[in-house]
């Protein structure tokens, strides 16, 4: 009996012993109260709605002034051209065409990113993956997207859409392209997507393919590789802030280049404090002796 009872003493012992060496469970956090500011601006607020109808407007605009006017380049930047010395392709005698990026663009993606701010655990490559196969019944237009897209159409302007979802999910893509009341894309041909070639998510590939077929006289996009992979170089966030304001990009913006609110992701969400605040412009509040 002493025998049996000292096994089970020894049993018990190992087993508190174990329970006390193994990992605590973390606690589940609750989902978050509120979506993020950045989704609150794009896909809540009337500020945002109001911004991409005024970019949608201008663009339409400029689209059917230029498409009457028959411009001799595009704005599609020519292979061997810099951010500093720009230069074109040439148009000939090519169809017109307006070139979109997709997501936050000319779509937004209100079902996954439901999902991300309720999930909390950011991008996920499967998520979205899974999203592009499967979430077109939860996609919304763009305000003001249908109708400039509708007007470039009667212009005559053939609507592009190049965008860096997988070329393995084109038929969903243009399920969901289509579900937003944006038209009906064809892959390889108003459709360009990433794997349509070896260049990855960059798109100045792509958009040469689509300036060799096309006189492309509008781009739009929520983020400046949407516009020339120019941009996407590993450069200090100041320079490349400053790269889309010098003269010669600064004259493109609302004259053939036309960018969308997008605070959510993207290249854009870079820098710290000492990237986005100069030093000679910050401020603190004055002490008591500084203040009279």
């Amino acid at each position: 009996m002493r025998a049996v009872a000292l096994r089970a003493m020894t049993v018990a012992l190992s087993l508190t012993m174990l329970a006390a060496c193994a990992p605590m469970p973390r606690p589940i956090a609750p989902p978050p109260a509120n979506p993020p500011a950045g989704m609150q601006y794009l896909y809540g607020s009337g500020e945002a709605a109001a911004l991409s109808v005024q970019a949608f407007a201008m663009l339409a605009a400029h689209a059917s002034t230029t498409a009457k006017a028959r411009p001799a380049q595009s704005v599609v930047l020519a292979s061997g051209a810099s951010l500093d010395q720009p230069r074109f392709v040439p148009c000939g005698d090519k169809p017109l065409a307006a070139v979109f990026d997709v997501d936050e663009t000319v779509l937004l993606n209100i079902g996954y990113e439901y999902h991300d701010a309720r999930s909390g655990k950011g991008y996920d490559e499967a998520a979205w993956d899974a999203w592009e196969r499967t979430g077109a019944g939860a996609v919304s237009p763009v305000p003001g997207a249908v109708a400039a897209l509708a007007q470039l159409r009667a212009a005559g302007v053939t609507v592009v859409f190049n965008t860096n979802r997988s070329a393995a999910n084109a038929a969903a893509t243009a399920q969901a392209i289509s579900a937003a009341g944006l038209g009906e894309p064809v892959h390889g041909q108003t459709l360009f997507l990433k794997g349509d070639d070896a260049m990855g998510s960059g798109k100045d590939g792509r958009r040469a393919t689509i300036a060799a077929r096309y006189c492309v006289i509008a781009l739009g996009g929520d983020q400046l590789g949407d516009f020339s992979d120019l941009f996407n170089a590993r450069q200090p966030v100041a320079v490349r802030r400053a790269a889309a304001t010098t003269p010669a990009i600064a004259a493109l913006w609302g004259r053939g280049w036309f960018v969308l609110p997008n605070p959510v992701y993207g290249s854009g969400l870079k820098g710290g404090f000492d990237d986005v605040f100069p030093m000679d412009r910050r401020w603190a509040l004055p002490t008591d002796g500084e203040k009279n």
